[in-house]
């Protein structure tokens, strides 16, 4: 990945029902497994959604001046 930023969009806490094949696929993953391989970490008693997007270098100077 080059240089920029990663803005938040949005944080929200959600449950195992809300991981669904479609949020997995748009998340990026083929799959709800194939999210949860990557995405689980420790116990798993809290989940997160985390929306953000990525701020190119020329876009992020652009924004500051």
């Amino acid at each position: 990945m080059e240089e920029g930023e990663i803005e938040v969009d949005s944080i929200e806490p959600i449950g195992f029902p809300d991981i669904t094949p479609g949020l997995a696929r748009q998340s990026g993953f083929l799959g709800v497994l194939d999210l949860l391989k990557i995405a689980k970490h420790g116990k798993g008693e809290n989940i997160y959604l985390v929306r953000f997007h990525y701020i190119p270098p020329e876009r992020r100077r652009k924004r500051r001046n």
